[in-house]
């Protein structure tokens, strides 16, 4: 039987990992074996970090629509339970957008919810 070795293949996986560390720090970016542990631990933190973009944006837009609305003399819940019941779907992202973009419109939104 013949032997195949595998050289070329493995140099191409080693490269890859190599090419994703490249940047890191020491060893990181140079042994293999650290690398490959570098790399799997980015990619981790990587998709937490695209999970809490989301929670993070969404909180900021409820602190800012909160802070417009208290100007108005109204409570955020009050007013997100007040929109719900008038039927205005706007999501939370744009109604930020508007009460920081264009204070007037999102005082006419307030009214209308009232």
């Amino acid at each position: 039987m013949v032997r195949i070795k595998g050289g070329v293949r493995t140099r191409a996986k080693h490269k890859k990992v190599l090419k994703l560390a490249k940047g890191y720090w020491m060893t990181r970016h140079k042994q293999f074996k650290k690398a490959k542990e570098a790399v799997l631990h980015a990619g981790e933190y990587a998709f937490k970090g695209r999970k809490a973009k989301k929670r993070d944006f969404r909180q900021l837009w409820i602190i800012r629509m909160n802070a417009a609305v208290r100007e108005l003399g109204v409570k955020y819940s009050i007013f997100i339970n007040k929109l719900k019941i008038n039927k205005i779907e706007l999501d939370r992202k744009v109604l930020s957008q508007i009460a920081v973009e264009h204070p007037g419109v999102f005082k006419k939104i307030v009214e209308k919810a009232k």
